[in-house]
């Protein structure tokens, strides 16, 4: 748990530390002293001096960094030293640990992002930048619909960025006498004009060098320019912790000739968009017309302080918005007190009519001094945002640094008093030492320490980008001790946030709307099954949140069996208006303030940033900090969960909810049955139903147009009773719908109908019964019948096929297994709704009559689906669809008990059904290029011809007919990583099967032998486009045969979870995970991941290898999952023989993350002489592990434990595990400082 507060610790761990001891890091003090003279003519002023960072280019027979090959040993690094590997490794970084890109702007092309995290009391921006230019090619609030900078697909980002975005200008004399004399120029830092061609070594020597510095919350780009005798240096990074929102740039430039050097400049945006309202449709549809709108305002006769936004919103209907919020830029000399830079914004002053702005014709004809003397105009235009300096003079070695910050405010008249306090002399340093601090809190979850620094950096990365996409838990309502001292299972005062999420939308997921609310303890929507699988280990690191995340998901269930699509943060109100009063008073200073929090709190459903956003606009005054007040308001508050419908019913939600409850009982092994059987959960209300087939089976043609087939088609529909009914729960003075609306209840809400509630175990028996009854024809794959396919959704032609999957049958055996395994343990009875026990009788009838036909496994299957299982499977169908009829809009209320017995009965025939099914999947196999379906590998998918049918009534809204199958035949397809994946969970425990299967993964058509990882697919040469958009994609592209990161590491975690420890080490050392792969072909940091790469498949070979689609990548959940196990081990907490709870910790670490002398990686020794590596445990404990045995630790159970508490007293242990009054001490963080673990 990150437990944050305003202006908070400067923790940093040493992974964190500057390589080397220096005071501060200054790129532009590297540049060399000697310089070129350059003079320009009258003929050539009109060309720009461009610059680059230099590395060495292949052939030139100096090291290029690689992380993982020991075949560069033998290369030099000065003199005779040999370079390690673990010293070329280093040489990937600077100072401050950040990834260098040489050359950055000459390599192919990549983007990235800053992580819009402003702290939880702060106000974030969003930023994409490229490896173009100078770097930034996108930024704004909340969304895309709102940019400073205007949001352009990556392809056209790598084009514009150099252009559009920002840059620079020097306006330059050399030499010369007070300024007089000398030799002119006229210079372009980053300009694409003066980009170093690759392989052109000779040719580019007077060229400058570029380096891009890749950090966690800054980036920084840096220009050595020989000929001119300058070096820039541009930094960008998020304004942490203020009510108002800034991206931040710090340019200086340093004179590093040997004579004096006076120069005017323009630094700043060539493109600024002004506010009003959602603008991204229309700058790409209507750019021109919208300029009619736009306009250069200002908040005083200066041009210090000018503020870009239409005049009112742009629209053609009656109700007209008058624009009054701006975007601004305020620029300062930095170490210079209140003292504003003009800015100029008439683009026309600086480029002239070139309208390409290639070149600043405006500047070529004109000074900078002439351009601030005439006046400006920014009516009708898109205008410019340019901080101007003159006439400053820098002796050799001498710099000079402008910062500007560039922003939103709702009035122009608050520009004055942000200008103040952002231009206090020291406040952008301390706010970026702040920013750059902010990260390491944030991230200190997974502060490790081994001999592997690459290793250390890379979990910290992946850490924060899982908490971007999944969000990271802050509890709330921590009033005193007690509290503090609590669970927010144990306190109903305490409550978990999540902040910092959002939808994984970028430059190259275009497709993709992010939101990152602009607020304090900002976040934003997210994917279902993004947000699922990236908090899954949330209660690893921040134990206090307990069973929260299971709650919460488990809410989602609906009574259906499927979940929405959208996650939206938790929604919270304050029902005893009396307390709220009571708060209200305590929390302000008078009694005007007092009513409206009280009425806000009491009026509606909230969020934290919602509250300070109106406390603010009101003009509400607190007596207490921020943190206090939000304390107090959500102790007295109650939570719901929050989320949207979206669109049809992806097969796999459902399938990340035993991954949440795993890890909640390594944690709380002693609160699984209250958990499963005392947490009263509700259903959620979706306004959208799933067809019975009868609706969804449509007769068309087939492609060549030569027959007739059936295709599953438009299997949800919008339902406009479920739209009635929530609409009862509409505020008639707001217009907003209250959170009852999202639940299930037992009828009417006018007439009494209450919210209809389960146990967690009941809702995971109903989601294990609907899936049972979903299986296909065959009883092998459970059916896309919702419209969406699973994980894979590229697939989603496979719905229309009348497909079905078996990664969910896999999760299916694994759900079945586990609800049979509580009932077993606990031995109580199920409680079910009334209508879900009518199907639970239909589904064993349809059984027992499937037993009785005297159905018989041949040995060899046919295609045909047999007739028997034929009728089985439309008995069990018709059953699924008469009780989704029956709970389409109610429940009952009305129950029915199962007893333990009969549930075990129940569930071990329900489960040896579904392994027959998988038997059969086995057999039917799969088939593609070089796959007879004798692989031994299971399948992933199979599709539905449907043989034979009868007219069904109606037809669809395109007038197509319906039907009713009668028979049906199976189809196959080529081998997908995901079934075997979801196959080991089944087989993890049975060391044989599990290295078989890896062999058998290992040698088939799933194997990039090139690249030494894993395909998406084997080679779809030759299949259906009905089978989806993955066939559309080049071979080796996006989901077609590409490496898909997550997948792979979902492959790699279950070799680890099946124990195949050395088969693990050798996929992540040999490159198949980062930080191990090969920079350079990876093209981007090694800190973070992708979201695919280019395979061997693919056929440009330039290509393959590289990493595509930034950083938000469900592998990061993946990663955290792993580390868990190779540093806690899978169940660090345990229920012994008495009941009692104990913690054990039980890694999987290999010797060379201690020690790694083949790399040159020296390890840590503790006092006796061993080896030694450490973590943080629950972001607060330092873990030590003492490797007394100098081998490997896999499986291997500690001998002893030293457990050293705050006070300076220890805890001494002998034995594997630790007792339980200090194992719950280190669980709820009571006063634990270290502990020591003996092997």
């Amino acid at each position: 748990m990150v437990s944050y507060q305003q202006g908070g610790s400067t923790h940093r761990d040493e992974e964190s530390e500057p390589l080397r001891n220096t005071d501060s890091y200054a790129p532009t003090n590297n540049a060399p002293s000697s310089w070129k003279k350059y003079t320009m003519g009258a003929a050539l002023v009109a060309l720009l001096g461009y610059t680059a960072l230099n590395y060495s280019a292949p052939g030139s027979g100096t090291v290029r960094p690689t992380a993982d090959s020991v075949d560069l040993l033998s290369a030099k690094a000065g003199g005779n030293h040999v370079m390690t590997k673990a010293e070329i490794n280093e040489s990937l970084f600077d100072e401050r640990r950040r990834y260098i890109l040489h050359d950055f702007d000459s390599r192919a092309p990549v983007s990235n992002f800053l992580p819009g995290v402003a702290g939880v009391f702060g106000k974030p921006v969003w930023s994409f930048y490229v490896n173009r230019g100078q770097g930034i090619a996108s930024f704004g609030l909340t969304s895309k619909e709102y940019p400073m900078l205007e949001f352009s697909s990556a392809n056209k980002a790598y084009q514009l960025t150099p252009y559009i975005g920002f840059r620079t200008f020097l306006q330059g004399t050399r030499g010369g006498h007070k300024g007089e004399g000398g030799t002119s120029f006229l210079m372009e830092p980053f300009s694409p004009a003066n980009s170093k061609v690759p392989g052109l070594d000779d040719e580019d020597s007077d060229k400058p060098t570029r380096t891009m510095y890749v950090g966690t919350n800054e980036m920084e780009i840096t220009e050595v320019d020989d000929v001119h005798g300058v070096t820039t240096s541009v930094t960008y990074f998020t304004l942490p912790e203020e009510n108002f929102a800034s991206l931040v740039r710090k340019t200086t430039i340093t004179n590093t000739g040997d004579d004096a050097l006076t120069f005017s400049a323009l630094d700043g945006l060539a493109k600024l968009e002004p506010t009003g309202g959602k603008l991204n449709w229309g700058l790409k549809n209507i750019g021109r017309t919208l300029e009619g709108w736009m306009g250069v305002y200002h908040a005083d006769k200066t041009l210090t302080l000018p503020f870009y936004r239409m005049s009112t919103e742009p629209s053609d209907t009656a109700s007209v918005k008058i624009e009054n919020a701006g975007h601004y830029c305020i620029a300062f000399v930095e170490g210079k007190s209140h003292e504003l830079l003009p800015i100029v914004y008439d683009s026309e002053k600086v480029f002239g009519f070139s309208t390409t702005l290639q070149q600043p014709s405006g500047l070529i004809a004109s000074s900078i001094e002439e351009i601030l003397a005439k006046p400006q105009y920014g009516d009708a235009k898109t205008s410019s945002a340019f901080a101007a300096i003159q006439k400053v003079k820098l002796a050799p070695g001498e710099s000079i640094t402008v910062t500007s910050f560039y922003g939103e405010a709702d009035h122009v008249d608050k520009l004055p008093k942000i200008a103040k306090k952002i231009s206090t002399k020291g406040y952008s340093v301390d706010k970026l030492d702040r920013a750059r601090d902010l990260i390491d809190e944030l991230t200190a979850s997974v502060e490790t320490h081994t001999a592997n620094h690459m290793f250390n950096g890379a979990i910290k990365q992946q850490y924060l980008d899982n908490s971007l996409r999944g969000g990271m838990p802050v509890i709330l309502g921590e009033l005193d001790d007690k509290a503090r001292s609590s669970t927010a299972d144990e306190d109903e005062r305490l409550k978990v946030y999540h902040v910092f999420s959002r939808i994984h939308g970028d430059l190259e997921r275009d497709y993709n709307d992010f939101n990152i609310d602009p607020t304090f303890f900002s976040q934003g929507p997210g994917n279902y099954r993004d947000v699922a699988q990236n908090r899954r280990n949330d209660v690893v690191f921040s134990p206090r949140i307990g069973a929260f995340v299971v709650k919460q998901f488990l809410s989602f269930i609906q009574a259906d069996g499927y979940e929405p699509l959208t996650v939206e943060a938790q929604a919270y109100l304050v029902q005893d208006s009396s307390q709220g009063a009571r708060v209200a008073a305590h929390i302000s200073s008078d009694a005007n303030s007092a009513k409206i929090i009280g009425e806000i709190i009491s009026g509606g459903a909230f969020r934290p940033g919602q509250l300070f956003t109106l406390f603010e606009q009101i003009g509400v005054e607190l007596t207490v900090s921020n943190q206090q007040a939000i304390d107090e308001i959500m102790a007295i508050s109650t939570e719901t969960p929050m989320a949207v419908y979206g669109s049809g019913y992806w097969a796999d939600h459902w399938e990340y909810y035993l991954d949440l409850i795993e890890a909640y009982t390594s944690i709380y092994p002693d609160g699984e049955e209250s958990l499963m059987y005392d947490t009263k959960l509700q259903y959620f209300y979706s306004t959208a139903s799933v067809k019975p087939r009868s609706r969804k089976y449509v007769v068309d043609y087939t492609f060549d147009g030569k027959s007739k087939h059936i295709l599953q088609l438009d299997a949800t529909e919008w339902d406009d009773t479920k739209v009635k009914e929530q609409a009862a729960f509409r505020n008639q003075t707001t217009g907003l719908m209250a959170t009852e609306a999202n639940w299930q209840r037992t009828g009417k809400f006018q007439k009494g109908g209450r919210a209809f509630k389960s146990s967690a175990l009941t809702k995971l028996f109903l989601l294990g019964t609907i899936k049972y009854a979903t299986r296909d024809a065959y009883g092998m794959g459970v059916e896309y019948e919702g419209g969406r396919p699973g994980w894979n959704d590229a697939m989603n032609g496979l719905a229309g096929m009348v497909g079905s999957g078996m990664p969910e049958t896999f999760e299916l055996s694994e759900l079945l297994k586990y609800v049979l395994s509580v009932v077993q343990k606990y031995q109580r009875p199920l409680v079910i709704p009334s209508e879900l026990g009518d199907m639970v009788d239909s589904i064993n009838e349809a059984l027992d009559e499937l037993i009785s036909s005297g159905y018989e496994e041949p040995t060899k299957l046919s295609n045909d689906v047999p007739a028997e299982l034929f009728t089985y499977w439309d008995a069990v169908a018709t059953a699924r669809e008469n009780y989704r009829t029956d709970v389409q809009y109610y429940f009952s209320g009305k129950t029915t008990e199962i007893s333990a017995e009969d549930a075990i009965e129940m569930l071990t025939n329900w489960y040896d059904q579904v392994q027959i099914g998988v038997g059969r999947a086995m057999k039917i196999g799969s088939k593609g290029i070089d796959d007879d379906g004798t692989s031994g590998v299971p399948p992933s998918y199979f599709s539905y011809n449907i043989t034979s049918w009868t007219k069904a009534e109606g037809r669809t809204a395109k007038g197509l007919p319906l039907a009713n199958a009668k028979s049906m035949s199976v189809g196959v397809f080529p081998l997908f990583l995901e079934s075997p994946t979801r196959y080991m969970k089944l087989i993890k425990d049975d060391s044989e099967k599990m290295e078989d299967m890896y062999n058998k993964v290992l040698t088939s058509g799933l194997r990039d032998d090139g690249l030494g990882m894993y395909y998406l697919s084997a080679d779809l040469t030759g299949q259906s486009y009905d089978m989806g958009r993955m066939m559309a994609f080049a071979a080796g592209w996006l989901e077609n045969q590409s490496i898909w990161m997550h997948m792979s590491y979902k492959y790699y975690l279950q070799l680890l979870r099946g124990k195949l420890y050395d088969q693990f080490y050798k996929e992540m050392l040999g490159g198949g995970m980062l930080p191990f792969m090969d920079p350079d072909v990876y093209g981007r940091s090694l800190m973070e991941c992708s979201s695919f790469i280019a395979s061997s498949a693919f056929s440009d070979p330039s290509v393959v290898g590289r990493g595509f689609l930034a950083r938000l990548s469900g592998s990061t959940a993946e990663f955290l999952s792993i580390w868990k196990l190779m540093f806690m081990g899978p169940n660090p907490y345990i229920v012994n023989d008495e009941g009692n709870v104990e913690m054990q910790l039980i890694p999987a670490l290999p010797i060379w993350l201690f020690e790694d002398l083949e790399a040159g990686a020296l390890g840590k020794r503790d006092e006796e002489g061993n080896l030694v590596v450490s973590f943080k445990l629950f972001a607060s404990i330092m873990v030590t592990y003492h490797n007394t045995l100098g081998t490997d630790l896999y499986d291997v159970e500690p001998t002893s434990y030293v457990v050293t508490m705050t006070d300076g007293s220890t805890v001494e242990v002998e034995g594997s595990s630790i007792p339980t009054k200090t194992a719950v001490q280190i669980r709820k963080l009571l006063g634990v400082e270290t502990i020591d673990v003996y092997f």
